[in-house]
């Protein structure tokens, strides 16, 4: 495993650019050095900020990712379920296309330390499946 994660490389331009634009640097340079797998990490795309959820709508639309991930702190509670709607909704409304692209899937940090908060959760995956129908 240690091995592995070694080989894992980071492609990184610096902050203040436009975000899309590294994406699909990135994703060219994977695929000229022959890597099948490209991880995108927004760093905190928060759904009321207008001008970030605009940038990652064009990020998902001019480089059309396999995956779009929600990731969100198991602790927040309900709270969380708030914010994958919303955050859902600001891709859609955000989004320079006719058919703009939403959450695929979610992945929770701090799972272990939720305690009574595991409903929250189920209420997420509940909820993403409904956008999905």
């Amino acid at each position: 495993y240690q091995r592995r994660v070694r080989d894992v490389e980071l492609y990184e331009k610096g902050y203040g650019k436009d975000a899309s634009g590294i994406a699909q640097e990135a994703i060219k340079y994977a695929k000229n050095k022959g890597t099948d797998v490209v991880l995108i990490d927004t760093a905190g795309r928060m759904q009321d900020n207008e001008p970030l959820m605009k940038a990652l709508a064009k990020l998902v639309h001019v480089n059309s990712p396999d995956l779009i991930l929600f990731v969100g702190e198991a602790l927040v509670g309900n709270d969380g379920v708030d914010q994958l709607m919303k955050f859902n909704q600001s891709m859609i409304d955000c989004s320079p296309s006719s058919t703009p692209r939403t959450v695929d899937g979610i992945v929770l940090t701090k799972f272990d330390t939720i305690d009574d908060k595991v409903g929250a959760a189920l209420s997420m995956v509940y909820s993403l499946s409904l956008i999905h129908i």
